[in-house]
């Protein structure tokens, strides 16, 4: 296995979809936002924003189930049809060109922790956010806490113009 296959596959739970990541994520965000609270059961999401070109499925079909988001567009769930474990999102602004990956679902998820820490406004007052790591009280300007790849990946699966 190469370094990204060892890396960045995953899947779900009783193990019916399994999926690989086919290259480093553009940004990793650990989001602690009322509505992540409430999706995931947990006190935060992370998330692996990717290309959805570049998730290879392994195994499995996945069943994509439309829920509503807190920005009133909605989003879909990507879940396996069998356990019902979210893999990932697609969001509305996006739609299906990005897929925002669960990282706890990939079997080496310790591989990507958070490159930022979102709507911390409103994150668990126990949590506590490593010092010197990029953290905002609500979402953020891409361009400045993005490296200029990742700014041009998203450009370019968009459709925009540099």
């Amino acid at each position: 296995m190469t370094e990204i296959e060892s890396k960045y596959v995953g899947g779900c739970t009783c193990g019916a979809v399994r999926y690989r990541m086919e290259a480093k994520p553009i940004i990793v965000h650990c989001c602690h936002c009322h509505w992540c609270q409430r999706e995931t059961g947990a006190a935060f999401a992370l998330n692996a924003m990717i290309e959805a070109d570049r998730v290879t499925l392994l195994q499995g079909e996945p069943e994509m189930v439309a829920i509503p988001s807190n920005s009133g567009k909605g989003q879909d769930i990507c879940r396996c049809p069998n356990c019902r474990i979210a893999l990932w999102s697609n969001y509305a602004a996006a739609g299906d060109k990005l897929h925002f990956i669960r990282v706890g679902t990939l079997d080496e998820a310790h591989r990507l922790p958070p490159d930022i820490h979102i709507f911390t406004a409103s994150k668990q007052p126990w949590i506590v956010i490593p010092d010197g790591q990029a953290a905002v009280e609500s979402y953020y300007d891409r361009e400045e806490y993005w490296s200029q790849k990742s700014l041009s990946r998203r450009r370019q699966v968009l459709g925009l113009t540099d």
